[in-house]
Formats: C-alpha cells, sequence, structure tokens
C-alpha cells in the first residue's frame, strides 16, 4: 500500500514537473503573483511614488485606485518597449481597456503604439492573460525616432521665449501646429505623435498628441480628450492648466484646413482662434468629452484670445465697429475678426454688416487704393461663439 501511494505521488510531481518544463516562464511568474506568491514588481498595494515620465498623469491621479496596479505595470511594460507580454495583475478585460487608454492618454510620448491591440483571456476567469500592441515603429528605430521627436518639439519650443507669459508660449504652439501641420484624414500613423511632429500630415488624434507632447516637454500640464462631435464621428482634443485654472484647447478645429476638409463653404483660410483656451460652454455646444474620468472644470475666459486682442465687443456700437472696419484696412491686415458678448449683439451684427453693408466704406477704400471697381469679401460667421470674420484680401 505503502509503495503504491509513493508511486502515484512520484507520478503527479513528474508530471508536475513536466508541465512546469513546458510552461513558459512568464506564465509561472504570473501565476505566482496572482497566488501570492511573489509581489508584483511593477506596483505595490500603498506606493506613492513611481516612474511617470516626468510628466503629471491627469488619468492615473483620478481613476478609481483598483486601476492603479494594471495602470502602472501598463505603463511600465509599454514604456520599456514590451510590445506583447503577460500580464500580472488580475484585471477584466474591460478594465484592462481603461487602463490601457488611460496610460496612452497620459503618454504621448509612446509614439509607437498604433491603433490597435488585442488581449488574450482566461475563458474560465475572464481575466486578461496577456496583450499586443499593433507598433508603428519597429524596436530598432525607436531611438532614432524618439531623437527626432524631441528635435521637432525643440524647434517648436525655440521660438518661444521664457519671458512669454504660460499663455503666450501655449498659443505659440496652438499657432505652430496649425501652420505646420496638414489636416489629412488618410496620413499614415495618424493616431500617433510623429504623424504631426515629423510627416506634418494628421488628424485630430495627431494634432492633439503633438500639442500634448510639447505642453509636457515645456513644463506644462495638458491632458488629451477624446469624445464625439456634433457633426458626427470620434475626436480628440486637449486641456491646459495656466495659473491653477483650466481651458479647452482644439488645434484640429483652430486649422482652417481642416475647416475646408469639413466642407464649411465660407472660403476663409485664417487661423481659427475660438478653440484656443475657451470654456466648456464654448466648447461643450459641439464636443461630447466620452473619457474614464472626470475632467476639470473650464469656466475661466481670462485668456480668451479676443478679449486680450481688442477684438471683443460685449454690446453693439455702429459707431465702435465702423471704426474698427475702417482702422483694419487702413492698417494693411488682410482680416479683421470680431467676437461679440451677448446674442443680441452677434445678430445686430449680422444685420448691420451683411445687409446693411457697414463694411462699405472699407471696400471703397480698398478699391482706391487697388485701383479697381469691385471688390469681394470673404466672411464666416461662427454661431456657437459668436465671431465674425471678414477676410479683406
Amino acid at each position: 500500500m505503502v509503495k503504491k501511494t509513493l508511486a502515484i505521488l512520484f507520478s503527479i510531481a513528474l508530471i508536475a514537473g513536466i508541465l512546469f518544463a513546458l510552461v513558459p516562464r512568464t506564465v509561472v511568474k504570473q501565476m505566482a503573483v496572482r497566488s501570492g506568491l511573489i509581489e508584483n514588481n511593477y506596483y505595490h498595494e500603498g506606493d506613492t511614488e513611481w516612474d511617470n515620465g516626468g510628466v503629471e498623469e491627469y488619468y492615473f491621479n483620478n481613476l478609481p485606485s483598483k486601476y492603479n496596479e494594471i495602470y502602472r505595470e501598463l505603463y511600465s511594460r509599454l514604456s520599456a518597449g514590451e510590445d506583447e507580454a503577460q500580464i500580472y495583475a488580475e484585471v477584466s478585460v474591460d478594465d484592462f481597456w481603461i487602463a490601457y487608454y488611460s496610460v496612452l492618454a497620459d503618454h504621448p510620448e509612446l509614439f509607437w503604439i498604433g491603433s490597435s491591440a488585442q488581449v488574450q483571456s482566461n475563458a474560465v476567469t475572464g481575466l486578461v492573460a496577456g496583450y499586443t500592441i499593433e507598433s508603428t515603429v519597429p524596436p530598432n528605430e525607436r531611438m532614432t525616432t524618439r531623437g527626432m521627436l524631441e528635435a521637432a518639439a525643440d524647434e517648436c519650443i525655440r521660438l518661444t521665449d521664457e519671458t512669454w507669459s504660460d499663455y503666450g508660449r501655449i498659443k505659440s504652439v496652438y499657432e505652430y501646429l496649425i501652420n505646420t501641420v496638414e489636416y489629412n484624414a488618410h496620413a499614415p500613423d495618424n493616431q500617433c505623435v510623429q504623424s504631426a511632429l515629423l510627416n506634418h500630415q494628421s488628424v485630430c488624434a495627431g494634432y492633439a498628441k503633438a500639442f500634448q507632447y510639447i505642453c509636457h516637454r515645456m513644463g506644462y500640464f495638458c491632458t488629451y480628450v477624446t469624445g464625439k462631435i456634433n457633426m458626427g464621428g470620434d475626436h480628440a482634443w486637449n486641456i491646459v492648466r495656466i495659473d491653477g485654472n483650466y481651458y479647452q484647447v482644439d488645434v484640429t478645429w483652430g486649422d482652417p484646413v481642416f475647416a475646408g476638409a469639413m466642407e464649411d463653404g465660407t472660403g476663409i483660410t485664417v487661423m481659427n482662434y475660438n478653440y484656443l483656451c475657451c470654456t466648456d460652454s464654448e466648447i461643450l455646444t459641439t464636443h461630447t468629452p466620452e473619457t474614464a474620468v472626470t475632467l476639470p472644470s473650464c469656466t475661466d475666459d481670462s485668456y480668451n484670445y479676443y478679449r486680450i486682442n481688442g477684438m471683443y465687443y460685449e454690446n453693439w456700437d455702429t459707431d465702435v465697429i465702423y471704426n474698427a472696419l475702417m482702422e483694419s484696412v487702413r492698417n494693411g491686415e488682410s482680416t479683421i475678426v470680431m467676437k461679440f458678448g451677448t446674442q443680441d449683439a452677434y445678430e445686430r451684427a449680422k444685420v448691420e454688416l451683411f445687409t446693411n453693408k457697414l463694411y462699405y466704406d472699407a471696400d471703397q477704400y480698398l478699391m482706391e487704393q487697388y485701383g479697381v471697381s469691385t471688390w469681394n469679401n470673404r466672411y464666416a460667421t461662427d454661431d456657437e461663439f459668436r465671431v465674425i470674420t471678414i477676410q479683406w484680401l
């Protein structure tokens, strides 16, 4: 009887040894971590410090604590270039994706991660066993690409001066990207920062990640926001912080090339500053965020571009607007932009300008200057922001 028992135990041990030898080491370690035999070296409960890449991780800081372990493990693995791996944290498929996209929202410098990824899950427990990402840059090219991205960002930063206000420097980044990136729905790698900074063709994700990447490099808080726009489709933009207040920024919608792609029909080719440091009440009429965390409130309008630059008119005043029109053409400006503080003022402006032709004398001045008998303007009205743009030249 004893011999039979020993034989059975020996057989079990032999089978276990064979299975152990056949199971990949990563799976064995995963099993050991999940069973509590060893600690997860990527995260320990109670940790208050960890590698965050030198940026303020808004998503990590605002996710429920149950995501801490998987977020930290994913960031560590992805930033180390692990395009596929076994996951130690015990996490459901849904929670994995929340943590995964939160890592990407906090870290635009993970530029090689493409738009798709797959997970492998346990059919019995439902827990994620591992992941595989789509890579847009081979591992042996990433160091070179990183250097190119840093150089491209620094080229933008060199156009600013550290003596400028934070708003002035952020505005310069906004303008730089609009001037150097062309909106192209078919641009390669358009979900990654390099599409905007290196290839100079991208879509909203590339614009927003490039803006975030440069702001991070300048030491500014900037987070990445995803959601829907009222004309349909997914969209991405940013939120920045200046002097303790938060502001919405949508570089894509500031680009006149994007406006042309959306077929607004105005022919306006000037940069749109509606989406530089705007408020929730302005942007949320057209943008609906869909994020895993609650976003900061953006209610302050101290850095409204039109207020700062003398283009803001709280109420309608015929003489004031007439003088602004004439001053614009006499100064040789190609465009005049006016933002109105009330709906009544804005509606009155549209009537006086486009029905009653308040700009008639400005056109007469231009015809005299250029020696022509007719003059055609292009104009655009933005009902959401109560902004009127007239392009003289």
